[in-house]
């Protein structure tokens, strides 16, 4: 018998014969991540655009944003069950957490970065620079330092859906925020749509996601890598993977330095997560029936991919870990 097509497979629980065929080793060295025994997993649907997916290794739970919804979900892995952990969300975008352990949140609405404290209460981090507001934050990191990393390209004031119409004030870019001082600086202006962001294991690289032909369909699909200077400057910009036909999104390395890549809109067999190697080769593909939009690494030992994918969230188990900052 022929296996089953990904597009004809049960996504809700059905049984999957060992190896997964969602689990394609494109390169004989992501062959040592993969694991023949684990599948990808359906752990919810009912989103209807997930985003910003969290790891809380304390509370054994995932949260994430349902951006239209102005929700944000929590996936209880001992129980397995979803609920609802903020409503409203003010249109949560991208999730982290500091090296205190409490949530970095990118708000559409009210164009802001806020932070959870322990007992609850929410901290405006930054919603304006220059005396200007933020278009809208769209996905955040932590530095080692404590600094807040993040994009603003915009996406919470071109439609109602995800936020509220509202003219841009600033121009698309990356910013540091010093928590402690208060201080923001630019560290990149010349994204057309800066999107998803992350630290290699060693902070010194910064990836960042432009996905400017979302809306200019001679914009770019590509992720750039940066060399973090030691006053926390980007410098040596260039071109990390081109994502055509598609685009990524949400991005996390893991511990030997591989950029996992969250991407989408080029239809199946695109569709999911993409890993590519330290060199830009890309080596190995988690397919998704849907577009894969964020990830993080969680679970116990941070070897589990968590993966936001349209209307729903999904898991698999692999051999590697996620880098060791948030």
């Amino acid at each position: 018998m022929s296996t089953p097509s990904l597009a004809e497979r049960d996504w809700s629980g059905g049984v999957v014969r060992y190896p997964d065929p969602a689990v394609e080793v494109l390169d004989d060295s992501f062959s040592k991540y993969r694991i023949g025994n684990a599948v990808v997993e359906r752990l919810f649907t009912g989103c209807r655009w997930a985003e910003g997916p969290v790891w809380f290794g304390d509370a054994r739970c995932l949260i994430w944003s349902d951006i239209p919804n102005n929700r944000m979900l929590r996936w209880n892995e001992e129980s397995q069950e979803v609920s609802v952990y903020r409503n409203p969300s003010h249109h949560s975008n991208g999730n982290t957490r500091d090296r205190q352990g409490r949530l970095v949140s990118c708000e559409h609405t009210g164009r802001r970065v806020s932070r959870t404290e322990h007992d609850g209460s929410i901290t405006v981090l930054m919603d304006s620079f220059e005396g200007k507001s933020l278009n809208s934050p769209n996905d955040v990191v932590v530095h080692s330092d404590g600094s807040v990393w993040f994009t603003d390209p915009g996406y919470g004031i071109m439609l109602n859906y995800e936020g509220k119409v509202a003219e841009a004030e600033l121009p698309n870019r990356v910013y540091r925020l010093d928590p402690e001082s208060g201080a923001a600086t630019i560290v990149a202006d010349d994204f057309l749509r800066p999107n998803g962001l992350c630290f290699s294991p060693g902070e010194d690289l910064l990836y960042i996601v432009d996905t400017g032909r979302s809306h200019d369909p001679d914009g770019p699909s590509h992720i750039r890598v940066f060399d973090v200077t030691a006053d926390n400057l980007l410098e040596n910009g260039r071109v990390f993977v081109d994502m055509n036909p598609g685009m990524a999104d949400g991005i996390r390395c893991d511990v030997d330095g591989n950029l996992w890549a969250a991407a989408g809109w080029a239809g199946p067999g695109f569709d999911g997560a993409h890993c590519y190697a330290p060199d830009g080769t890309l080596i190995g593909q988690i397919h998704l029936p849907e577009i894969c939009a964020n990830l993080c690494f969680g679970g116990a030992e941070k070897n589990r991919l968590f993966m936001a994918g349209s209307q729903s969230l999904y898991a698999v188990y692999v051999e590697t870990a996620g880098a060791q900052h948030p």
